[in-house]
């Protein structure tokens, strides 16, 4: 018995639609070898995959209720994310709880803010002069132990996946004498790295985002043969359309929605640090766009990935953001430029740089 894409087996038009006539047709294709196993983890993985999905998904129900407090604030007049840059910091908690408590003097309000919140505090007073009144209170309060309670089941979760994983051997690094543990390869002359620091080393990747990709691809690479295997499984490769002539690129397809989720936000991390991966986006975004140069970075994290966990002992080197600069031969440049300016009528005299 094998898991089959069903897009793969679904029944040819045309022809009687029965369940025993679907029996017969799927051993058929099987028997001809035109269905492929479709990718099942292994239970430990299933089990960590479980862990992190619901943490997923808790993270967004907490982030639903601060996008609902902030609108109830807002309803009550209190634009205190003008002044913030977040709903979810320290002092605006504090003023939230002190509304709660029965506080309306906007200057007491704007007294709790601290750090560089402290350097406007004309504009807070402004933003906290509403009219939040006891239902306001009541409804804020709810969202508030909601808030909390999901942070305390997140907290949970993120301690219950570090278990996890650390017991997993293949996430294990291995020390210099060959031993191997749960606290393995964290030395600097380690043999082998733990999986989550290995990938935690590729920029836009944090330990949260690798322990996603683990879950949902799992660590044995010998399921992929190459990485644009891996790259095709999670509809990170667009597809190839040809009509005679004209050929044309569709989209990449939906695709495991965690796996895509998280390598997205690591391509929008890297997107914007003095990398290869940084630099990769800047050469791209001018030509393609934001969103396919996004899912062209967050493509080559994948295939760096492919080559980390295929290889335990590799370690990430970043190629620098000078990489591609650093190819260009100079003077066919130099000589690509010289015709340009010929073909425009001009005379061209080069000169060396002191």
């Amino acid at each position: 018995m094998q898991l089959v894409n069903a897009r793969q087996a679904r029944h040819l038009p045309g022809r009687p639609k029965t369940d025993k006539l679907d029996s017969v047709w799927q051993a058929k294709c099987t028997e001809r070898g035109m269905l492929r196993p479709s990718f099942v983890p292994p239970p430990e993985i299933r089990e960590l995959r479980d862990y992190t999905r619901l943490r997923s998904d808790l993270t967004q129900e907490r982030t639903r209720h601060w996008s609902r407090l902030e609108k109830l604030l807002e309803d009550a007049l209190i634009k205190v994310t003008a002044v913030a840059s977040t709903i979810d910091t320290l002092p605006v908690r504090a003023m939230i709880e002190a509304l709660i408590a029965g506080e309306r003097s906007p200057r007491v309000l704007a007294g709790l803010a601290i750090g560089k919140m402290k350097a406007k505090r004309a504009a807070l007073i402004e933003a906290l002069t509403g009219r939040f009144d006891q239902h306001h209170a009541e409804l804020a309060r709810m969202l508030l132990d909601q808030i909390d309670a999901l942070t305390a089941h997140i907290g949970t979760l993120d301690s219950r996946i570090e278990d996890l994983i650390a017991a997993i051997p293949a996430a294990r690094g291995v020390n210099a004498d060959g031993t191997t543990g749960p606290s393995a390869g964290t030395a600097p002359d380690a043999a082998v790295r733990p999986a989550i620091d290995r990938l935690d080393e590729i920029p836009g990747i944090a330990r949260h985002t690798a322990q996603v990709i683990i879950a949902e691809a799992g660590l044995d690479m010998t399921r992929f043969p190459t990485a644009g295997h891996l790259v095709s499984w999670a509809k990170l490769s667009p597809r190839t359309i040809q009509s005679g002539a004209r050929s044309s690129s569709g989209k990449t397809g939906k695709g495991n929605p965690y796996l895509k989720g998280v390598l997205g936000q690591a391509a929008a991390a890297a997107a914007k640090t003095d990398t290869f991966l940084g630099e990769r986006y800047r050469r791209l975004v001018k030509r393609i766009g934001k969103l396919k140069a996004l899912v062209a970075v967050a493509r080559s994290i994948l295939v760096i990935i492919w080559h980390l966990l295929s290889d335990p002992a590799a370690r990430f080197t970043d190629l620098g953001s000078g990489y591609h600069a650093s190819r260009i031969d100079t003077g066919r440049k130099a000589r690509s430029h010289i015709r340009q300016l010929e073909a425009l009528g001009f005379t061209v005299t080069i000169a060396q740089a002191a």
